[in-house]
């Protein structure tokens, strides 16, 4: 290892900071939901789904994936003290997507009919109208986002996107559900939210980064920007049409009740997420900063994919273990069903995550667009392709089906395509301790779910009992290590005095 990288600390501590954004953001996101499912039936709750998920996927040709350059040329500028430039990409970005959103929004009211009738869903027409002012705001919230991320400001992002927009939307949200005004009431509640978020994440930056912004205007040459967004604009088209093709196929094959429960099931699962996107809009940056120190680089990528495991695998172990008790605790009885689904998923995105994520941010960072490009059409591909065949014949599971396949295969893919490119691989000895430890965590948790009758004991013994026996193993193997201890001091100093660290790698 060199010695004290500090990337590490800066990984830590703005992962720190989104990883509590996350966990208020998930909670809040989470009691959306779970304020959703007892208001409205699951068919409204679907229809509402299938409506955001047209939105979200007409957005990304309205970005035109141009947001993802903000975190990869601006802390290049800034690392360079070249601030006219970095200001110039800002600008440049954000000038383009105004006018490509709104050409989109356009478009999409135009087609609402069309698009309502062949899902065979008419009230969705209204949902799409409402929802179609929300394209051009996702632009220039995306591109807050990115900014924060390129100038490694991420409490700003949690500001905006983890306080501001889930509390808003909650709010408002529930008044109308009180009120009676059902599938009108979320559409309110999603544009309100985001409508608010943007104004107060606007003011946060211009506030917080008045010395970028008012520095002097250069503009830069929009060749390199072009190049490498136009692979990644691609990629989002796909990659976000993956993350919304199970509900087209299950909004075309079957009701909007199994959207709606196959939503929260998927919901649940994806929660994986939460560890992952806690540390990749930092460690993107981080990456493509020394991306040509390829050693720095897989220091950097080994340690990531300790953390994502090490705290990921015991929540995919008691999730999956007793995911029809946790989907009737949290949401309704009836939503159970989708404890299949819960699990697949789970799997899938422990092993996803662990080796670069969905979107490719490691690929991303050492600069290799058209990879990611490559890998998300595989991704998208495979799901769609299975998720079709199975839908018709096995319901909601077929979906589960095709979008865990495809999670591990790009996951799979990701691993050997570093690896070719740059020797990089993650796996280590004390890498294989965090797995591990996972197999008696799971031996242990299994009699709770077997002999335990009530869903609410289940839901809070199961934890206790994983996660326990998974830190004991953990320092049984003697798994922690400097680079950990360095980490936890970051977190907490109390985590890092009682922290056992062994000799690192």
């Amino acid at each position: 290892m060199t010695d004290q990288d500090e990337g590490i600390t800066t990984l830590a501590k703005q992962g720190s900071i989104t990883f509590v954004g996350n966990v208020v953001n998930g909670a809040l996101g989470f009691a959306i939901v779970m304020l959703m499912t007892r208001f409205v039936s699951p068919s409204v709750y679907g229809l509402f789904v299938l409506a955001t998920s047209v939105i979200l996927f007409m957005q990304v040709f309205a970005n035109l994936g141009l947001p993802l350059a903000i975190d990869y040329f601006v802390p290049q500028y800034l690392d360079d003290d070249e601030r006219g430039k970095a200001k110039g990409v800002i600008v440049q970005v954000t000038a383009t997507v105004l006018v490509t959103s709104s050409l989109v929004a356009i478009t999409l009211a135009l087609s609402a009919a069309f698009i309502a009738d062949f899902f065979q869903e008419p009230a969705m027409r209204v949902g799409l109208l409402l929802l179609s002012i929300t394209i051009p705001m996702l632009a220039i919230y995306n591109v807050l986002l990115t900014s924060y991320y390129s100038i490694k400001k991420l409490q700003y992002r949690v500001i905006m996107r983890d306080l501001v927009r889930p509390i808003v939307r909650f709010t408002v949200t529930a008044g109308l559900l009180l009120a009676g005004f059902g599938l009108l009431g979320l559409v309110a509640g999603y544009v309100v939210g985001l409508f608010v978020a943007i104004t107060v994440g606007a003011a946060v930056f211009t506030y917080k980064a008045w010395d970028l912004l008012t520095t002097d205007l250069e503009l830069v040459a929009p060749g390199p920007i072009v190049k490498y967004s136009v692979p990644l604009a691609m990629t989002s088209v796909v990659f976000v049409l993956m993350g919304h093709v199970d509900y087209f196929v299950l909004g075309f094959f079957l009701s909007s009740d199994d959207v709606g429960i196959y939503r929260v099931g998927y919901m649940l699962g994806s929660g994986l997420m939460i560890i992952f996107n806690s540390l990749s809009p930092v460690f993107k940056p981080l990456i493509a900063e020394t991306r040509d120190d390829v050693e720095l680089v897989e220091q950097r990528f080994r340690i990531m994919a300790r953390w994502i495991a090490g705290i990921t695998l015991p929540i995919a172990i008691f999730l999956s273990l007793g995911a029809s008790s946790y989907l009737a605790v949290l949401y309704t009885p009836q939503y159970a069903e989708a404890n299949t689904i819960v699990a697949l998923l789970a799997a899938a995105f422990l092993f996803n995550v662990t080796f670069g994520g969905p979107d490719g941010s490691l690929l991303q960072g050492m600069g290799y667009s058209r990879v990611v490009f490559a890998n998300t059409l595989v991704l998208f591909g495979v799901n769609f392709l299975v998720s079709a065949a199975l839908v018709p014949f096995i319901g909601i599971e077929g979906a589960a089906v095709g979008s865990a396949t495809a999670l591990f295969l790009v996951g799979g893919l990701t691993l050997t395509e570093i690896y070719v490119l740059d020797g990089i691989h993650p796996f280590t000895r004390d890498f294989a301790k965090i797995v591990g430890s996972g197999v008696p965590a799971t031996i242990a948790g299994a009699p709770v779910v077997y002999f335990l009758e009530s869903d609410l004991l289940i839901v809070t013994a199961l934890p206790v009992v994983v996660v326990g026996v998974y830190l004991v193993s953990l320092v049984a193997t003697d798994a922690f290590t400097d680079d950990d201890a360095r980490m936890a001091a970051e977190f907490s100093p109390t985590l890092r005095k009682w922290l056992p660290v062994g000799p690192g790698q």
